[in-house]
Formats: C-alpha cells, sequence, structure tokens
C-alpha cells in the first residue's frame, strides 16, 4: 500500500504523488463509482501498485473542504485575479466570488491585474476599491505580470499553501501562472475585443508548483450562482455584515425591510461600503426568487 496526493485528473487517470515525489499513474476501484464517490485532484489516497508507477486507488482520506468548480479537494486559499481592463474590472462579479468561495470557508485573497493599462486617473479609482476591500479584511494585489517587483510581492501568498486560481475569462490567470513559474508554460489566449472576454484555455484541474506552494489553474468562467446558499447565510459571507449583525434590533433581520437596522445605519454612516451593501441585496433577492427544487 502506497500514500499520497493526486495532483492531475485527466481522461479517467489520477496521477498520484507520493512522499519520495514518485508519480503514479491511477485508476480508482468501481467501489468508489458505485458510492458515487470520485477522486478529486488534491486529494490524500492510499493507493495499490503491482506495476511500476502504476496503480489503482483504494482510499479517499477525509477532506477538508471540496469546490464542484473546479473540482478540486483541501484548498487553503482561493486567489480571485480580476482587471482593470480587458475586460473591464467588474465589483459585482468580485462580490460574487468572494461570496462563493466565503461559503466554502476558504480564504480569499484579491489579485487586480493589468495595472499598466491604467491611465493615473483611473489608478486613483482602484487605490480606492483596494482600500475599501483591505478594511473589510481582506488581503489585496495591484499588480502587473510585466513588473518583476510586483511578481515577487505574491511569493508570500503561495508559501507552502494549495491555492486555487479563480476569476473571469480573459483576466490573466494562466498569464499570471506562466509568469511566476515560466516553465508551465500554460495555454493563454487574447480577449475578443467585440465579446471583452476570454476564450476558455485551461482544459483540465491540475496542481502546479508556483513558489513553494501547488496552485490549480482554473476554467475561467464570468458568473457563479448561489446554489446551496439560503437567504440566512448570506449575511455571515459579507464579513462586515457579519461583524455587526447581532446589534440589529430583530434576530431574523435581513437588512432590507426592517427598521433599527445596524447593518442599514452602518451604510448610513460610511462604515460598510454602500456599493457593497447594494450587491448584498442584490445577491438577497437572487436568493430569494430562486425556485425551489424538487427530488
Amino acid at each position: 500500500m502506497e500514500k499520497g496526493r493526486i495532483f492531475k485528473a485527466l481522461s479517467g487517470f489520477y496521477y498520484v504523488r507520493t512522499e519520495n515525489n514518485r508519480v503514479y499513474e491511477c485508476k480508482g476501484r468501481g467501489v468508489f463509482r458505485q458510492k458515487n464517490i470520485t477522486p478529486l485532484v488534491g486529494d490524500f489516497v492510499v493507493f495499490t501498485s503491482d506495476k511500476c508507477e502504476e496503480g489503482y486507488i483504494t482510499e479517499i482520506k477525509q477532506r477538508k473542504n471540496q469546490l464542484k468548480r473546479p473540482p478540486i479537494a483541501n484548498v487553503d486559499q482561493a486567489i480571485i485575479v480580476t482587471s482593470v481592463s480587458m475586460p473591464q474590472f467588474n465589483q459585482m462579479l468580485l462580490d460574487r466570488f468572494l461570496v462563493s468561495i466565503e461559503a466554502k470557508e476558504i480564504k480569499p485573497i484579491i489579485f487586480i491585474t493589468k495595472m499598466d493599462l491604467l491611465s493615473p486617473k483611473n489608478r486613483e479609482k482602484i487605490y480606492d476599491i483596494k482600500q475599501v476591500y483591505e478594511q473589510i479584511g481582506y488581503d489585496v494585489e495591484l499588480i502587473s505580470t510585466k513588473t518583476k517587483e510586483d511578481l515577487s510581492r505574491l511569493k508570500k501568498y503561495f508559501s507552502h499553501k494549495v491555492s486555487v486560481v479563480a476569476g473571469q475569462s480573459g483576466v490573466g490567470k494562466s498569464s499570471l501562472l506562466n509568469a511566476l513559474n515560466a516553465s508551465l508554460l500554460m495555454a493563454t489566449d487574447d480577449v475578443s475585443l467585440s465579446l471583452g472576454r476570454g476564450k476558455h484555455t485551461t482544459r483540465h484541474v491540475e496542481l502546479v508548483e508556483v513558489y513553494d506552494g501547488l496552485v490549480a489553474d482554473t476554467p475561467g468562467f464570468s458568473s457563479l450562482e448561489f446554489t446551496g446558499i439560503g437567504e440566512e447565510e448570506l449575511e455571515d459571507l459579507f464579513p462586515e455584515i457579519r461583524r455587526i449583525k447581532n446589534q440589529c434590533r430583530f434576530r431574523s433581520c435581513r437588512h432590507d425591510q426592517e427598521p433599527q437596522c445596524a447593518v442599514k445605519n452602518a451604510v448610513t454612516n460610511g462604515h460598510i461600503h454602500k456599493q457593497r451593501f447594494t450587491h448584498y441585496l442584490n445577491f438577497l433577492e437572487e436568493i430569494k426568487s430562486r425556485k425551489p427544487r424538487y427530488s
């Protein structure tokens, strides 16, 4: 019996790396299919090996978390990559990513890319946005992949961590990872000028080495559904609301219609950013209007 971690899944095969850095091409036992369990990249597994560098996975260790898109397990943090231009910065989409990641109890980090494309006037707007999210408690980096100083500053985020990189198509996720580790040579594609978004260039999930950590590059996508998030949970996925929600008069306050709401007062007083609160209300309405699913 051998132990290791799945670092790549491709066409029904799982590539497992052991502690002594040997790689085995494995398949899952039929018992996983019977139990509707799929091995995921990031899983710690036990496997048997009858042939040199080939084997069968027999056990999947307990996961601390898992994502459906990308299908990956045991993630320490999620790096949300968004760009200032091509495609244009979209704060609502950023907040959707943050809510989705907070729901998985994974630490989010924000990288805003393509800073070299900004005029001095627009730089001030991005610096203001950076300050908003830092005051909430998020780590935010403004970077250009063309600047070595920017790239070297990112090392602290990857060291000894398993990270997932997520963001809208075309924001430069693969370009960023290529800049951090040139040996990866991940496929990149230009942004379509007519659509303002990039083509999907990442075809499978794989953990790759960046500095002293492991990173999964993920397929880009431009929308996120809040499947599995109830309206009573949403407030906890906005840290600035979570911190003061107990100050509201009513315990069941959703911070939209109720009187004597501490959250609405904080928005009025400037302690909660108005745009963030607007996005909270938009997401709340989306969840409320979601059609129920029947089994």
